[in-house]
């Protein structure tokens, strides 16, 4: 019972990176045809998987997580509200709310390798989770990314490693106007701060977007 106090307890004292910016990004959001959204999702339960997705490993770790991803840009996705983003041939990145992944997944995880070649890291202090949303989320992307961003090189549930205003992030396209995307958390503050800088343009002084 103490210990459940003390996490719990633990967990109300938390703050997230960019949770100063907050006030601004709901003073900056704008609805509309030409709108534009921005806000942190923090405290997202992150796991670096090292392991080849062929290997007895990793389709232990596939059970678990509901497949991993087999190429460049792929994204699977299970039935626990987790995802797996490819981030190279043998490096993942699983992603979801803090209760799919707490209990005993992440000692499972390492427990799938079985003593094989890999690793499986908790990483969910490493980075952060900013959504953009709008018709012009992704004109305020192009403003720093050298990635081609439109729909038929960038689909909805396409994940890719690049950066946004010289920030290395991974981007990942949840929806058709909507973007995640997950800095270290160190850029946080830049990052927020250049993307608020972006969205300036599309935003009147009473909230709404311009056009």
């Amino acid at each position: 019972m103490v210990d459940t106090v003390e996490s719990t307890d633990l967990k109300a004292r938390r703050h997230s990176p960019a949770e100063h910016l907050w006030t601004d990004f709901a003073v900056s959001a704008a609805s509309g045809p030409h709108g534009v959204s921005l806000r942190e999702v923090p405290f997202q339960a992150m796991v670096g998987i090292r392991v080849d997705a062929s290997s007895a490993g990793g389709q232990r770790i596939g059970a678990l997580t509901g497949g991993l991803p087999m190429r460049c840009g792929q994204v699977a996705t299970g039935n626990t509200g987790m995802a797996v983003l490819w981030l190279g041939p043998d490096d993942f990145l699983l992603v979801g709310p803090e209760e799919a992944v707490a209990g005993t997944l992440a000692a499972e995880l390492v427990s799938a390798l079985d003593d094989g070649a890999g690793q499986a890291i908790d990483l969910s202090s490493n980075r952060t989770t900013f959504e953009l949303d709008g018709p012009c989320a992704r004109a305020v992307l192009e403003k720093g990314c050298a990635a081609d961003l439109h729909p038929r090189a960038l689909s909805v549930g396409t994940a890719i490693t690049t950066a946004i205003g010289n920030v290395p992030i991974v981007l990942w396209k949840t929806g058709e106007d909507t973007f995640r995307l997950l800095p270290r958390a160190s850029f946080a503050d830049y990052l927020g701060r250049w993307l608020l800088d972006g969205m300036r343009e599309f935003i009147t002084a009473d909230g709404t977007s311009w056009r």
